[in-house]
């Protein structure tokens, strides 16, 4: 019986590996079919990218759909391998297609492959020109070979000089990169016949004799390195595959992806100069409020400016597009003008810390992705932020938030919002995490659903430690909650200097504790000490909100919660943010079709009157006060509001559609099928009115 079982692991680790690789094979095949779909000048440049793309990249460029995109990707790729941006030239392009055009026709003869696909035209579009070639050709004792000598960048994992071997295998014409693990100096000698019994040593001296500056080669890459033994030395392996891989280093494939998945969003003229940024995104409860806030800054990693004469004056005139996502469904967006003005005094400074875009904005509970994407028109450019966020239910347990982390707090008017505020204060956030030691370590914690007894006995513990296993760097403290007066949602802010700790990567831990010492809660965060004593942090452009106008932000949430189908929470903020300001016309039109959704059509009725008054909203408070007494099955009454409607404009899908219900409830048939058909008209794809015509021609 054990026996048995043993045979059936064996069999189920071969069955796993045939599927694997029937996978592999799969996939290959598939990625083989698209490209022989393409234009033969698409075909070509994959050849030519062949040693440089990146798996993310080939993966994007193969799931575009027209030549178009294909075009424009081809050029995001070259600029960002440009080394000279701000030139017309792209060096390295230029470079590529001359080692391509070399390679095809130096390496060709005596190979049934092409140039490029051969050993040595692999490694010379990877490394260029070698610094030196030796050639062992039509030396008696030896197979022709080469020995190609490169000083490597060593900023790419490369060493500073490193030899490799080509040669002629088993005879063949087209020359072999030689592996000093698989084929060994002895594949190197023209007679083989006495090599047996001999050790690495003694098949090592054969090859000197023959050619002294060869023999070191064919056991390591580094020129004077061997093993004892004389055996191949075990990094071969490890230095070819950083090789490979060095012209895949530098390159961020970010700006790939995001090609893909916002080439319907941004315009063409932006897709192909996608700026590589840093980001913050926190989740934090507002203790005036009580509501959570999505609190983001976003810096490009470059900055392109304009000159406005008129006000002499630098600016960026940043458009601002930000998203808040549930899988597939958009629960919130909006945009805005980010745009910034700088003297000339101050364009030193912009440039060397740059600029960093904050907002924030009310979100409901859920998990969600936050998308902000912000374009700067000046050089057709634009910057990504995408982060999954989770806002907790309510609960009733005394909790901490996520801390928020800066490097300096700044003091506001209580009633003005702002992000990465919190009351008064605050909080300067640097995207990169990164403070010096000449900053102040500023943490920001709240403590929410707190209680009266929490407050008066309870307190935060802080402990800040390095990362690094071998540092002693630590510090720790207490705050105790008492030091503020009672509110359910409390903040704790705490400025720390950090002179004495030593560059590293630190933790910062909050321990919520009760009079008793029992962990009620803990929160983690990290931080980069910088060997800097002074950075520059980015430059901060931000909006402040009036809180005041806190109906706005209730007519948000009300918004978000009725996307989500959470309809009792979107009906209390919206009545919320109707009785804060009734005259808000945008407001009185939502809060109207949520309660025509909702059935409510008595209040519907009542809170459409706030738009009587104002002729310019004439068209909605008739289709209103219509759909609200369709909904009541006032027909007649419901008609002639509608008819009034229409007559102040005749081409709304809303009222055409709600008239041709109503002309078929009062029997005008005819009548319905003529508003409903003049409906489609203006949006054919609208599946429930054409069901609904169907239904009238059947009768």
């Amino acid at each position: 019986m054990p026996q048995a079982k043993l045979m059936g692991k064996k069999g189920k680790a071969i069955l796993i590996l045939l599927l694997t690789s029937c996978l592999l094979i799969t996939a290959a095949d598939k990625e083989s079919d698209i490209i022989k779909k393409l234009h033969p000048k698409y075909q070509d440049w994959l050849k030519l990218v062949h040693y440089i793309i990146l798996p993310q990249e080939k993966e994007v460029f193969l799931k575009l759909t027209n030549d178009r995109e294909r075009d424009l990707f081809i050029e995001a790729f070259w600029r960002m391998r440009d080394p000279t941006p701000g030139t017309p030239e792209n060096e390295y392009k230029e470079e590529i297609i001359k080692r391509f055009n070399y390679v095809n026709q130096t390496f060709r003869r005596g190979s049934t492959r092409e140039g490029w696909q051969t050993d040595m035209g692999r490694i010379y579009m990877i490394l260029g020109p070698p610094a030196s070639t030796e050639r062992f050709e039509g030396v008696l004792g030896l197979v022709p070979c080469q020995v190609w000598t490169y000083h490597g960048d060593t900023s790419k994992g490369l060493p500073p000089v490193f030899n490799l071997v080509f040669f002629q295998r088993h005879g063949s014409i087209e020359y072999k990169l030689y592996d000093p693990m698989v084929d060994g100096p002895a594949s190197l000698l023209q007679d083989k016949r006495e090599l047996g019994g001999l050790t690495n040593e003694e098949i090592f001296e054969k090859v000197q004799e023959i050619a002294p500056t060869l023999a070191y080669s064919t056991i390591s890459l580094i020129p004077g390195e061997f093993q004892f033994d004389y055996s191949a030395s075990p990094r071969y392996n490890l230095i070819l595959a950083d090789i490979l891989n060095s012209p895949k280093k530098d390159v961020n494939p970010t700006y790939a992806t995001h090609f893909l998945n916002y080439k319907g969003i941004v315009s063409t003229e932006y897709l192909t100069n996608y700026v590589d940024s840093e980001g913050l995104v926190e989740v934090i409860p507002d203790p005036a409020t009580g509501l959570y806030f999505v609190h983001f800054s976003l810096a490009p990693k470059s900055l392109s400016l304009d000159f406005y004469e008129p006000r002499n004056q630098y600016y960026v005139p940043f458009q601002m597009d930000v998203s808040l996502r549930q899988k597939d469904s958009v629960v919130f967006q909006y945009n805005r003008n980010m745009s910034a003005y700088f003297s000339e005094d101050a364009l030193p400074r912009i440039q060397g810390n740059g600029l960093a875009i904050e907002d924030s904005f009310p979100v409901a509970e859920g998990k969600f992705q936050v998308t902000v994407l912000l374009r700067n028109p000046v050089s057709k450019e634009f910057s990504i932020l995408e982060r999954q966020i989770e806002v907790p239910e309510p609960g009733s347990r005394p909790a901490l938030s996520n801390p928020v982390i800066g490097y300096r707090t700044e003091k506001f008017p209580a009633n003005q919002h702002f992000p990465f505020k919190v009351g008064e204060t605050k909080i300067l956030v640097d995207p990169k995490n990164t403070i010096s030691a000449s900053d102040f370590l500023a943490v920001s914690v709240n403590v929410i659903n707190l209680t009266e007894t929490l407050r008066q006995q309870g307190k935060i513990r802080l402990e800040i430690r390095a990362l690094n296993a071998r540092s002693q760097a630590a510090r720790t403290g207490e705050i105790n909650l008492n030091e503020k007066e009672f509110s359910r949602i409390n903040n704790y802010l705490r400025e720390i200097s950090i002179r004495d700790l030593t560059p590293d990567y630190y933790e910062l831990q909050l321990t919520l504790l009760d009079g008793t010492g029992n962990v009620l809660d803990q929160k983690k965060s990290n931080f980069i000490l910088s060997p800097e004593r002074i950075i520059g942090h980015p430059i901060v452009q931000a909006k402040g909100f009036n809180l005041n106008n806190l109906f706005y932000y209730y007519f948000v949430l009300a918004s978000q919660y009725d996307k989500l189908s959470q309809l009792d929470k979107a009906g209390f903020y919206y009545e919320q943010a109707f009785r804060l300001n009734p005259g808000f016309r945008d407001g009185i039109k939502d809060y109207c079709q949520f309660l025509i959704k909702t059935s409510r059509f008595d209040r519907a009725l009542e809170i459409a009157e706030g738009l009587k008054a104002d002729d310019s909203q004439a068209l909605d408070y008739h289709l209103f006060r219509g759909l609200a007494l369709l909904g009541k099955q006032n027909y007649t009454e419901a008609l002639d509001e509608l008819l009034k409607a229409v007559s102040i404009y005749d081409s709304d899908t809303r009222v055409l559609n709600a008239l041709g219900r109503a002309y078929i409830h009062t029997g005008q048939k005819e009548k319905a099928r003529q508003a409903l058909q003049a409906s489609l008209r203006l949006n054919p794809e609208q599946p429930e009115i054409r069901k609904l015509l169907s239904d009238i021609d059947r009768k």
